[in-house]
């Protein structure tokens, strides 16, 4: 008998509590309680009590999914394009022909121009294993060009594992047991609901102070104790000002340095000219607070670094995220329970997915392409496509690139190539289907099963199907085994259900099987406190804590960018785009409370929070250039230009700009969006997406009635 099954009775005669996990693109993978209404809609979602992270707490957004789900503007049929690319023109047709046609397509491009110049194109609209990963299996069994994942993650988790080893850290749990909560690079109050959960338990519980590190006066900093607004793409200046504070006022663990780390002595040495005048001229913090921040941290043994995914999507990321992550090492926090540092769990997970991706079938002398460079790839450009030939056909799951992908101008021209065939499977009629041959209904999370994992936090979970789809809605799963049959893509993954996928995973992985996963939950696998602590030694082969980082010997990713540059020892590396005379302003595209990347932008109390598209200004910058609230101003660069209203903001330094999420091109006057200003060069050491890292003119903008 399921042991949590008294939590499965049902409320009333209509309506049952049933369980699953947040599928979205955040670290919080919250545990849910959802009503499920006559085994056919859902009501009220609420964060489950059950899971000792979430802890019953899940964001606005989630909580009205019913609005989401139930939406009357979901893709119900498959529709072929009728009009012009772009045009919105589409005719109903069976899921026979469309599969037939997106067969036929990706055949034809095969025998044309090899079967590298079909791409499959997918990211983390869901992060469950089966739905996300699926695609893969037939990527690797066609040998289609492989993708490369490069938009989120890649710099926040190499420059992490460069200093720890892997990307693994302390049960963000014990957040709740610390005396001071470092909040650096992220916005938990918009992103991680969780995260403040726990921090304001130890504020409540133990005194326990917030610190918030952060370029502008977010929500989450409106809660801190300690406010560090500094100028974007400088955290490792101020980082290291930091630690010369430490070493210079004895707050260096000496004792820790010289049993955990690499090179202590040459790190000390490096930071005497690191002095907080230094990094104030660079970050803009004022000396008296770097000193302040460093006295506060070396005089608090329990301080818990809460790094966040912000401060590295620069285009010196991954020093960044280094630098950081130094500090407790230099306090020796890491020993105390609630101290010590966190980014994200990736390594505790162990999944083995070779069923899920067809890992057995993979080529390596297949090529992968850089997700992020997805416009410079569909417009030819040979380094992008790295010496091969052109993209002819597309298959686009979980992602929108027309609206969040980079240079947006070259993603748009390339989308409109009229010898290019896509096909999108989607939710709803987004800016990216708007631009396909063949659209294809997709199934939200509560209409299939999968298996998740938290990034955020220590717990797996199975998400079981709660209620049919509507209309004609499949599952990615689905798409991907029909394509393999019309396709004569064998394997044995094509063969199997999301429950025989998901158990055989669990099985390879150690994990038992789906009905003891299923029995628990969510099931907590986090490491005892010696290996979370990294007690018994770091995880490089010396057991050491890196300083010296080696970065042209990445720990995973594919090498790229300007790797001889970077600096070795945590420093201010100048790599990040610098304001100029042409363009006096630096621009972070930052997230919203209601909007997560383009999921949520069709949900009415979504849109009625965040409203039209918008840029926080400081008002002295405003009033120098004429602009007032709520005016129309455009904003470009050397990548294009886009236009949107000004709301006057003092919570952020001068010359910096933010505009929050990723609204919809439409929303922007004139339809192009805030993507069209960001790049898509590679950020060292493995490759990255620099969406916070723009400089950028601004003028009142000139609209024509």
């Amino acid at each position: 008998m399921n042991k949590h099954a008294q939590f499965d009775l049902k409320v009333d005669n209509k309506v049952n509590i049933r369980h699953s996990t947040c599928p979205h693109d955040c670290p919080s993978a919250c545990a849910l309680d959802i009503e499920v209404i006559g085994g056919q809609s859902i009501g009220r979602v609420r964060g489950s009590k059950l899971q000792t992270y979430t802890a019953g707490v899940v964001c606005a957004k989630v909580a009205r999914y019913a609005e989401r789900i139930h939406h009357p503007e979901r893709l119900m049929h498959p529709m072929r394009r009728t009009g012009a690319k772009g045009s919105g023109q589409f005719a109903r047709i069976t899921w026979d022909e469309a599969l037939d046609e997106i067969a036929d397509r990706f055949g034809r491009a095969e025998q044309e121009f090899g079967a590298q110049s079909v791409w499959p194109y997918y990211y983390a609209g869901t992060m469950g294993l089966v739905m996300k990963n699926g695609i893969n299996r037939l990527t690797h069994v066609k040998k289609y060009s492989r993708f490369y994942g490069t938009i989120c993650a890649n710099v926040a988790r190499v420059g992490f594992a460069t200093g720890t080893g892997k990307i693994a850290g302390v049960d963000p749990r014990e957040m709740a047991v610390s005396d001071l909560i470092v909040i650096w690079g992220t916005n938990p109050v918009n992103t991680q609901v969780n995260v403040m959960t726990h921090a304001s338990r130890a504020k409540k519980e133990r005194g326990a102070r917030i610190a918030v590190i952060d370029i502008y006066n977010n929500d989450t900093m409106k809660q801190a104790d300690i406010k560090i607004l500094l100028r974007p793409g400088t955290d490792g200046a101020f980082a290291c000002g930091v630690m010369h504070v430490l070493f210079r006022e004895g707050h260096a663990d000496r004792d820790y340095l010289a049993k955990y780390t690499d090179c202590p002595a040459e790190l000390e040495a490096h930071l005497m000219t690191r002095t907080p005048e230094w990094a104030s001229a660079i970050c803009g913090v004022p000396v008296a607070d770097i000193e302040a921040f460093a006295r506060a941290v070396g005089e608090t043994r329990r301080t818990f670094f809460r790094l966040g995914y912000g401060f590295t999507r620069s285009r010196n990321g991954a020093t960044q995220m280094h630098a950081a992550l130094c500090i407790p090492a230099v306090t020796g926090a890491w020993q105390y329970e609630g101290g010590g540092a966190f980014f994200n769990n990736a390594a505790i997970w162990r999944f083995n997915e070779k069923i899920i991706e067809g890992h057995d079938a993979i080529d390596p002398t297949t090529r992968a392409l850089d997700q992020s460079k997805i416009g410079r790839i569909l417009t030819g450009d040979a380094e992008a496509l790295r010496g091969g030939g052109p993209v002819k056909a597309m298959l686009i799951q979980n992602t929108n690139p027309m609206t969040v992908a980079p240079e947006q101008a070259l993603v748009r021209q390339g989308f409109a190539r009229e010898d290019l065939f896509v096909a999108v499977h989607e939710q709803f009629m987004t800016e990216t289907a708007q631009m396909a041959d063949i659209v294809l209904p997709a199934t939200m999370f509560m209409e299939h099963d999968d298996l998740y994992y938290g990034g955020g936090h220590q717990h797996i979970s199975v998400g079981a199907k709660l209620i049919d789809p509507p209309g004609e809605c499949r599952s990615n799963h689905e798409v991907v085994q029909s394509l393999a049959r019309r396709l004569e893509a064998r394997h044995p993954g094509f063969e199997m259900t999301p429950r025989e996928l998901i158990d055989a995973t669990l099985e390879l992985s150690g994990h038992g099987d789906i009905a003891a996963l299923e029995a628990d939950l969510w099931r907590d696998i986090q490491p005892d406190f010696r290996a979370s602590h990294y007690l018994d030694g770091f995880a490089h082969a010396d057991r050491k804590f890196h300083f010296k980082a080696d970065w042209a010997h990445p720990p995973f990713g594919l090498v790229m960018g300007e790797v001889a540059k970077m600096p070795t020892l945590p420093d201010h590396w100048t790599a990040i785009e610098e304001a100029d005379e042409a363009h006096p302003f630096r621009l972070a595209t930052s997230p919203s409370r209601s909007f997560l990347n383009t999921t949520f932008n069709e949900t009415p109390s979504s849109q009625a929070r965040e409203g039209k598209a918008s840029v926080l200004m400081h008002p002295l910058d405003a009033a120098a250039l004429g602009i007032a609230e709520g005016e129309a101003v455009t904003l470009g660069n050397m990548r294009g230009e886009t236009t949107l209203t000004a709301k006057l903001f003092e919570g952020l330094r001068r010359g910096v700009l933010v505009a929050e999420s990723v609204h919809p091109n439409s929303d922007h006057i004139g339809g192009r969006g805030i993507n069209t200003l960001t790049g898509a060069e590679a950020v060292a050491p493995i490759g990255g997406a620099a969406f916070h890292d723009n400089k950028v003119w601004v003028r009142k903008a000139v609209l024509v009635a």
